[in-house]
Formats: structure tokens, C-alpha cells, sequence
């Protein structure tokens, strides 16, 4: 084992914290490259990435550019003299005065069993498709994106209530233990990584605000995994009485169980609401009507009493 390899690591959000916290406590971190303080909430305070939040609390030098595009923009990481990169969510892409800069180059944490789902938003797009399962894979930077051969993988499977913030907390504790487990033997050269056979790659661009539009006229399945992968952000969402009503947990209802009508309708069901799909419904079971707080849609219906007998865009 190299008893000491110099790392540096490249992250941004929550997903990248587990793993720089195990890096932390096994390896030498010699500094940290993160996303630069960003304006958030209603306030618009600065705020700080995660990552740069973990890496100061354990007294490691953090670089926050906006990019790293530039030779120049990347000294500072040179100065470090890496002998490895690992990149888990860093939300650059790195180009070749990057990637090639350390002995052992750059290892990024991806969440999808590569090549299916390269791309900003794997976790989203593996719900919205249905998939049964997805999962981590180890791979070595190359200069297109996600197309790097592959170390290893490790596989879970997606339960029927994952919603996009669940998936994404399972995913970023599995690529932690990933690194922990087999980094030395990446190191060593033990690992040889794979070439992904890109005939197979699907692509997973970064999701934007207005997919989380839910269509009733899709079947309930659709509509169901597009709820989840949406949750937490942008949240699933339609409109009603002219104002946004976000929808933030359902399940879907079989067919048979419900009256007959049109895509968009809402009828009663059990203490709660049903949105009629094309096939089947959309049971509701938190909303939040713009303006108003989240609540359950049993409590919600009892402001609302036209909401059961209204029809729902589609």
C-alpha cells in the first residue's frame, strides 16, 4: 500500500460528503477543491458547499474557483502534488491539465452502474425509468463525460417508495464504503479498471425546474416515479384554482379500486384524494398549495373542500 498517497479531493453537495469524510480518516487529504459560496433560501445568504464545510472542520486547506477550465485556475492544485484526484459530484468538467496531473490521475464516485446513466442526474433518471436497481461505480476520469473505464461497481436495489432524496443518501453512504474497501487496491494497481462498452451508455442530463409538471394523462406508474424522482427538488407539481400545488409524497392506486372519469379528476378515497390518470390513480399524501405550509392531504382537504370534484390540468 502506499502508506501515504497525497489526495485531493473535488466535491461540491451532500452527496460527496461521506465520502470525503472516510478519506479523511484513512488517507492524507491535502486539500480540498469545491464550488464557490453561492447566495440560497429567502434571504440570499452565502452559504457554503457542504464539502467545504467537512474539509474546514478537519483543518484542510479548501480552493473554491469558479473553474477550473484554465491552467492557471488550476496551479494551486498542482501545488498540492496530488498523486490522486477523486471527484465525487464536483459539477466541473475537468479537462486535461487536470485529469492527467497526478500519477494515478482522477477517480470520480458515480451514482449509476456505468455506462447506464452518464450525466449530471443519474439518481433522478434511474427512478424516472423505472429501473430496478443502479448503484456506484468506480471509474478513472477520462476527457468525455462519465465514458472513463470502470474499477468496480457495486449494485443495490431501488425500493418501490424511493424517492430521489432516499436513493441519493443510499448512493452517497455506498460510494463512501466503495473507496474505503478497494482504494488501496486501486492505488496498487491491483483493480484494473474495465472499458465501459458505450454501444450500452444511456445519458442523464442535469433535470430542470419544469419536469417536475406532472402530466395526468400518463398512466399512474409514470406519473408515481415522476413524483419520486423529483422529491426533493423540483418537487412534483400542478396547478389548481390558478396556484401551484406541489404534490410531495403519493402512491399510486390500482385501477380497479377506483370510479370511472377523466385524466386530472379528483374523487374521494378512503380519509384522502385520488387524482385520476390514464390507468389507475394518484393517491395524495402531502401537498402544499402555493403560499400555504405542507400538509397532509387528509388535513389539507379540510380547507379545501372544492378540491374533491375538480379536475387537474393535464
Amino acid at each position: 500500500m502506499h502508506p501515504m498517497a497525497r489526495i485531493v479531493f473535488l466535491g461540491t453537495p451532500e452527496f460527496a460528503v461521506p465520502s470525503l469524510k472516510i478519506l479523511i480518516a484513512r488517507q492524507d487529504i491535502v486539500g480540498v477543491v469545491t464550488q464557490p459560496d453561492r447566495p440560497a433560501g429567502r434571504g440570499r445568504q452565502l452559504q457554503s458547499p457542504p464539502v467545504k464545510i467537512v474539509a474546514q472542520s478537519a483543518g484542510i486547506p479548501v480552493y473554491q474557483p469558479e473553474s477550473l477550465r484554465s491552467v492557471e485556475a488550476a496551479a494551486p492544485v498542482l501545488d498540492w502534488r496530488p498523486d490522486l484526484i477523486v471527484v465525487a459530484a464536483f459539477g466541473q468538467i475537468l479537462r486535461a491539465h487536470v485529469l492527467f496531473m497526478p500519477e494515478h490521475g482522477c477517480l470520480n464516485v458515480h451514482a449509476s452502474l456505468l455506462p447506464r446513466w452518464r450525466g449530471a442526474s443519474p439518481i433522478q433518471h434511474a427512478i424516472l425509468a423505472g429501473d430496478k436497481e443502479t448503484g456506484v461505480s468506480l471509474m478513472q476520469m477520462d476527457e468525455g463525460l462519465d465514458t472513463g473505464p470502470v474499477f468496480v461497481q457495486d449494485s443495490i436495489s431501488i425500493r418501490r417508495e424511493e424517492t430521489a432524496a432516499t436513493l441519493h443518501d443510499r448512493l452517497a453512504d455506498l460510494g463512501a464504503d466503495m473507496l474505503a474497501r478497494h482504494l488501496e487496491s486501486i492505488l496498487d494497481g491491483h483493480l484494473q479498471a474495465q472499458p465501459q462498452v458505450d454501444a450500452a451508455s444511456t445519458y442523464a442530463p442535469m433535470i430542470k425546474k419544469e419536469q417536475g409538471t406532472i402530466d395526468w394523462a400518463l398512466p399512474a406508474d409514470k406519473v408515481d416515479r415522476c413524483i419520486r424522482a423529483m422529491t426533493p427538488w423540483p418537487s412534483a407539481f400542478t396547478t389548481w384554482q390558478g396556484k401551484l400545488l406541489k404534490v410531495l409524497a403519493a402512491e399510486p392506486v390500482e385501477q380497479a379500486n377506483l370510479p370511472a372519469g377523466h385524466a386530472g379528476d379528483v374523487v374521494p378515497y378512503q380519509d384522502t384524494a385520488v387524482v385520476l390518470t390514464s390507468s389507475g390513480g394518484i393517491k395524495l399524501l402531502k401537498v402544499q398549495l402555493s403560499g400555504k405550509r405542507a400538509a397532509d392531504t387528509s388535513v389539507f382537504l379540510q380547507g379545501q373542500q372544492h378540491f374533491i370534484g375538480s379536475r387537474l390540468p393535464n
